[in-house]
């Protein structure tokens, strides 16, 4: 029997965080939806509800943060991930505010995810970019691997 997952997420510059939800829709039979799609009453009767975005200005993208910040308080298992130009601080990742909102709200987080991404952002724009060929096949093959994690109950934040 599959479990009932939906994947909330935000893919606005290139696609690329919605690949990465789509990677793991697939081993989580998940629904993948963006906030203005999804009715919260919908996340309340998931079993496992994720949440993701590319990353802007070292923070997940504004309509995820916003969409969280206006659940009801409710419980049930989440993770989070996200897609990046540059990598993750070790001190500051930019999943742990997201991870702390969801954690107040009820959720329990079974982990983390997040891959290097190609960005335009800014100072990258002038040269094309950065990371042009990614998220790729071992990128999308190390989500689906942690999302089966997570369907198996073995999440960990990591």
């Amino acid at each position: 029997m599959r479990m009932k997952a939906v994947i909330v997420c935000v893919s606005v510059s290139h696609g690329n965080t919605r690949r990465v939800a789509d990677s793991m829709a697939q081993v989580l039979g998940a629904k993948v939806v963006s906030p203005e799609q999804v009715d919260p009453a919908e996340l309340a009767d998931a079993e496992l509800v994720g949440f993701g975005s590319g990353v802007f200005n070292h923070r997940l993208h504004p309509h995820l943060t916003d969409f969280v910040k206006a659940l009801p308080a409710g419980r049930g298992r989440a993770f989070v991930f996200a897609t990046s130009g540059l990598p993750e601080i070790p001190l500051a990742p930019f999943t742990r505010p997201l991870v702390r909102l969801l954690e107040g709200k009820g959720f329990e987080v079974d982990g983390r995810f997040s891959c290097r991404a190609f960005d335009t952002w800014a100072p990258f724009k002038p040269v094309g970019g950065i990371n042009k060929q990614r998220p790729n096949a071992g990128d999308l093959a190390a989500a689906r691997a942690f999302a089966e994690r997570l369907r198996d109950g073995r999440g960990t934040v990591s």
